[in-house]
């Protein structure tokens, strides 16, 4: 799975226009945020297919910015339970890895975008 930041106008609609993109050319967003920055709008989307999406987005007349490894853990579970969250940030941080991206994702997912994705799998393990 990839994330894939998407640079879209700050502007009525056009968060509609990037899913209806990625639907013609069946792309599921599995996992999605998003937030303004600098007058523009910073969207994250997790999908499996990257080179079908980032071809269409940018076909379409959308900036991808960046295409990045993340990790994608099933938190199904410990949905729900206080202070999960935090152990496994804590875990993390131990191993010496920053997480500067993190976002829910379908199925009861986590989207983690770390400086390391071999110690953050493996300090989780």
């Amino acid at each position: 799975m990839k994330d894939l930041t998407v640079i879209l106008k700050n502007k009525p609609g056009t968060l509609a226009d990037m899913g209806e993109v990625l639907g013609k050319n069946g792309i599921n967003m599995e996992g999605l945020c998003a937030f303004p920055q600098k007058g523009e709008g910073v969207v994250h989307i997790l999908v499996e297919d990257e080179t079908t999406a980032q071809w269409a987005l940018e076909d379409a007349g959308f900036e991808v910015r960046a295409i990045r490894d993340v990790l994608v853990i099933d938190i199904g579970h410990v949905v729900g339970k206080p202070g999960t969250g935090g152990k496994m940030a804590r875990k993390i941080g131990n191993a010496g890895v920053n997480i500067d991206l993190i976002y829910l994702a379908e199925n009861n997912r986590i989207v983690l975008g770390v400086d390391n994705l071999e110690n953050a799998r493996a300090s989780l393990e």
